[in-house]
């Protein structure tokens, strides 16, 4: 999965065709490293719908900022650079593509 920092989220995330799913996340998190693997999957089985990034909170703090991260992880989709839609908490993956599919159709 993509790496997106504060310096490539304009391009990468708001400039993107499409929808992207980006992920703050941090090490130290652990909720965050149990959904990186469904992510993992997620991003495999809808490829051509939606592009999966992730983005370190500790690294790259004024993203996060300006999106009023709270907790994480939280996992923010965009469209054609507009911001759709949010979750926060790690979820069981049968969730999260529930959420992403009724939001990418």
């Amino acid at each position: 999965m993509k790496q997106v920092s504060d310096e490539s989220f304009e391009a990468d995330v708001l400039k993107a065709s499409g929808s992207v799913l980006v992920d703050f996340w941090a090490p130290w998190c652990g909720p965050c490293r149990q959904i990186a693997p469904i992510l993992d999957e997620i991003s495999q089985e809808r490829a051509g719908k939606v592009e999966i990034v992730k983005m370190n909170i500790d690294d790259n703090p004024q993203t996060p900022a300006k999106y009023a991260v709270r907790g994480i992880p939280t996992m923010m989709l965009f469209r054609d650079g507009a911001l759709v839609d949010a979750k926060i908490g790690a979820h069981p993956k049968s969730r999260l593509l529930e959420w992403l599919d009724s939001k990418l159709d």
